[in-house]
């Protein structure tokens, strides 16, 4: 077993991932359950579908944020962050939403 992963049952078990990719991932699979529980609810069951609309769910969370935190310092659009963004807009997928993700986190601003 690595030393990055603690052992099952440890007191670290609860911490969140400290990797980008992994916490993304993470956060992906909360929207999809909250999503799919909401999706059942309606009788509709397309996992492609409910994996393209909880990765936008997290791009959109990942907008908000950014948002707010430009309004509260006042700072333009990065062109990093815009790349990213249109990136993932054209392309609906986990790395490109990774991408979007390491920008926000290397302007300290993501909270998980």
């Amino acid at each position: 077993m690595s030393e990055a992963t603690p052992p099952t049952g440890s007191s670290d078990s609860s911490r969140p991932p400290e990797n980008i990719g992994d916490r993304v991932l993470a956060r992906v699979h909360d929207a999809s359950l909250s999503l799919g529980h909401r999706t059942a609810l309606r009788g509709r069951s397309r996992s492609k579908d409910l994996e393209s609309r909880s990765l936008v769910r997290v791009f959109k969370d990942l907008g908000n944020s950014y948002r707010a935190y430009r309004r509260s310092t006042g700072q333009p659009v990065s062109a990093d962050i815009r790349t990213a963004a249109e990136r993932f807009r054209k392309e609906r997928s986990v790395t490109a939403l990774v991408s979007v993700a390491a920008s926000l986190d290397r302007l300290e601003i993501l909270s998980w």
